[in-house]
């Protein structure tokens, strides 16, 4: 038996991303303990900048599950006929989101192929 303790920011970090793989947390951390001790060859920098692109592309995943809420509170308020005021806020947190997201990509295929 193998145990590990993980501080709570950790623990929920390792919760989201099995539920992202449709995993449960043991498995998850079972199976990407197991890829991790398949593969020696790669090194500590490798491993934390993998880290570091999961961690992005998580909180990017937030952040468009949130504008995509505001995105639908917009779309209910004018199909019933309401006034959508913050119709051009949740445009601009839009396209906020879809810079960040252009933004990460460029950034890690710039990493990617300096490193390949």
């Amino acid at each position: 038996m193998i145990a590990s303790r993980f501080n709570d920011a950790e623990k929920q970090a390792l919760i989201d991303a099995a539920a992202a793989c449709a995993m449960t947390p043991s498995g998850f951390l079972a199976h990407a303990a197991l890829s991790a001790a398949r593969d020696l060859t790669r090194t500590a920098a490798q491993v934390a900048g993998e880290r570091e692109v999961i961690a992005e592309l998580f909180a990017l995943r937030r952040h468009l599950a949130h504008v995509g809420n505001n995105v639908n509170q917009v779309a209910k308020a004018v199909n019933s006929g309401a006034d959508a005021r913050h119709a051009e806020a949740v445009l601009d947190a839009v396209h906020r989101a879809a810079r960040r997201v252009d933004a990460f990509t460029e950034h890690y295929l710039e990493t990617e192929t300096r490193a390949g």
